[in-house]
């Protein structure tokens, strides 16, 4: 599976759904995954789908901070966003709009400013 070496590239293989890519083959990902890329802050986070979720990186790889971030699980709708590392449930959305809201809603302080 080929990882994106960069935020943009990464964001373009995940919503032409490029093949061999994590997430190309989850049609329940482009809802979550569009409306996650309308949202300036989230737009500059690297994509990382991964076992039904979609969680938000800092940087490409190598990835440190893989569970700092909200996790979305794409499941849905209802679509229900994590704390970092699943820590606990911040809420559920009934469509993927409200999702990017809490996703961003919760996301630290370094990453808002």
């Amino acid at each position: 599976m080929s990882e994106a070496r960069d935020v943009e590239t990464a964001w373009r293989w995940l919503l032409e759904r490029r093949p061999h890519t994590r997430g190309a083959h989850e049609d329940a990902l482009v809802p979550i995954a569009e409306a996650a890329y309308r949202h300036p802050m989230l737009a500059r986070l690297y994509p990382f789908p991964t076992r039904g979720t979609l969680r938000f990186l800092r940087t490409p790889s190598p990835w440190h901070d893989a569970d700092d971030l909200p996790i979305v699980g794409y499941a849905g709708p209802p679509y229900t966003v994590y704390a970092g590392s699943y820590a606990s449930i911040v809420g559920t959305a009934s469509n993927a709009d409200e999702a990017v809201t809490l996703i961003v809603a919760h996301l630290p302080d370094d990453v808002v400013s």
